[in-house]
């Protein structure tokens, strides 16, 4: 899986096409999108019309709370792939942790089955704490990643512990913080990044992207943004900024709260 991806939450389906085509473009080879985005369709046209093989770009989706019951997530699926024009998923997620604990093995168990029949590369979660992380790999050993809201204000440790032991990937969605966030304008990235002469965000995400099993997920509907964000991979931060970023990720400060989401246990 390539280790940043071009994410399109929030992005209205009308600049979906244009923002996927031009990311591919750029360099990127991810792609992340959701059922919930009402956008599958406008990624689809992007990737078709950005001339970029098929076999080059790792796309991932996820189905909504409502689609667990094992019928109704095989048919979700199968409309993502319409949508998306796709004869297989890369990675399908459960977007976030079902409302009835007792929904969560039939939901795993029918993404295994997914995958068996391959219509699916790889099954995973997101929005999974730890102890519901350790859940989902009970049933299915075979989850491949957790998506989990990762920024320079929010560490990710337990979850992080779990995918060394486990040898799954961490996805941070909102690498920036999201749109509500004022993750960029801390003193400490906007020294990092003066010293480099680089933008406090490519701070952020060089952080999140040179940790191991971390793939990034920034979006941007801004063509030199989108740029600017892969340049971060060729950012190197010394030890000491390392350190002093994992600092500041204590504050676990969290932006996307739902009232159906899990019990952090923060």
């Amino acid at each position: 899986m390539p280790t940043v991806a071009i994410g399109v939450f929030e992005v209205e389906p009308r600049e979906t096409a244009e923002t996927v085509a031009d990311a591919l473009a750029a360099g990127y080879r991810h792609v992340d999108t959701a059922a919930a985005y009402g956008n599958e369709a406008e990624v689809g046209s992007g990737i078709a019309s950005s001339g970029v093989d098929r076999a080059e770009i790792w796309v991932t989706t996820k189905v909504w709370l409502d689609d667990f019951e094992p019928r109704r997530l095989r048919r979700s699926a199968e409309r993502s792939l319409r949508a998306l024009g796709l004869d297989r998923i890369d990675l399908l997620l459960l977007h976030w942790p079902p409302q009835d604990a007792s929904e969560l093995r039939p939901a795993l168990e029918e993404l295994r089955r997914l995958r068996e029949d391959g219509l699916i590369r790889e099954l995973g979660v997101s929005n999974f704490p730890g102890y519901l992380l350790r859940e989902a790999i009970a049933t299915a050993p075979e989850v491949f990643a957790d998506q989990v809201e990762y920024h320079p204000k929010l560490s990710q440790r337990e979850v992080r512990g779990i995918a060394a032991e486990a040898d799954l990937l961490v996805e941070a969605y909102a690498p920036l913080g999201g749109s509500a966030s004022s993750v960029i304008d801390e003193p400490v990235l906007e020294e990092i990044a003066a010293a480099h002469d680089a933008s406090p965000a490519q701070v952020a995400l060089a952080w999140l992207a040179h940790q191991d099993r971390v793939v990034v997920l920034p979006r941007s509907t801004n063509p030199d943004r989108r740029r600017e964000n892969l340049a971060a991979l060729e950012l190197d931060l010394t030890p000491e900024e390392t350190a002093r970023i994992d600092e500041l990720s204590e504050r676990r400060e969290r932006n996307f709260d739902p009232p159906f989401a899990p019990d952090w246990r923060d």
